[in-house]
């Protein structure tokens, strides 16, 4: 669909200095101050050499089983390595792999046992990565808006604990609504799909030469299968907080936010 040459290189590199200006000029930010631009820039450049990587790589891990499925353990923790420190700087991070877990290895075992998808290279590390992805983004959005809820209304947890709730259920009332929010990128993607978006499954299978019917089959089958992984992710996740398994290490009020 693209030409490699010199002009996608080109073109690559000057979106990625537009994407890392606008983010400077607007001084785009997280809670701690830390600036996206330099983040945006390191995203970039890791992408690329990444995907030249895995580009070299992919044709040995397809021959073979044991090369397969360790690299398919690598993609899990890397994933949950990365949605950790998203949400946590601190030891806790490492609990972030439950959410990863619990969404994506049940999905993936019932695709293999029913023969949907081949203990092959070539359909299971696109599909196992799809999973693995939005369950990463459904943990990330999950555990930082409960923790940013948790910290805001922390007065109103104090209350429910005044009231004689237990320290889980006093943090599942303040943190279920903003935690179940991380479940809408994918809500909206799944309602829109062939009215104002053509996800890369869809599209991919057609410039392959399959017939819309089958592009379209499979396109369902991912959105649906990635609704599974997300709200899985998302429960754990938030059951995970409440539990104060996962949390951040100070408050403003100087207390563990699950002590």
């Amino acid at each position: 669909m693209l030409p490699v040459n010199a002009t996608l290189g080109v073109v690559l590199a000057v979106l990625l200095v537009v994407a890392v200006g606008v983010a400077a000029l607007a001084r785009l930010e997280d809670a701690r101050g830390h600036g996206y631009a330099r983040a945006i820039a390191l995203a970039g450049v890791r992408a690329a050499v990444q995907l030249a990587v895995v580009s070299v790589l992919i044709g040995w891990v397809v021959r073979a089983v044991p090369l397969l499925l360790a690299f398919l353990v690598l993609m899990f923790a890397v994933a949950a390595r990365t949605a950790g420190r998203r949400v946590t700087d601190n030891r806790t991070w490492w609990w972030a792999a439950a959410p990863l877990a619990a969404g994506v290895l049940p999905t993936v075992l019932a695709l293999l046992l029913t023969g949907l998808v081949p203990l092959k290279g070539v359909a299971l590390v696109p599909v196992t990565g799809i999973l693995i992805g939005g369950a990463l983004t459904g943990t990330v959005l999950a555990g930082r808006r409960a923790l940013d809820e948790l910290r805001t209304r922390h007065g109103e947890v104090e209350a429910g604990l005044a009231l004689g709730l237990l320290p889980r259920e006093a943090r599942l009332e303040i943190a279920r609504p903003a935690a179940s929010d991380a479940l809408l990128p994918g809500l909206d993607q799944t309602r829109t799909v062939g009215l104002v978006t053509l996800p890369g499954a869809f599209v991919g299978m057609l410039l392959g030469g399959a017939s819309p019917v089958l592009a379209g089959a499979v396109q369902l089958f991912v959105l649906v299968a990635l609704m599974t992984v997300q709200a899985v992710a998302v429960a754990v996740t938030l059951e995970l907080v409440a539990r104060g398994m996962l949390h951040r290490s100070r408050t403003p009020l100087g207390e563990a936010e699950g002590d």
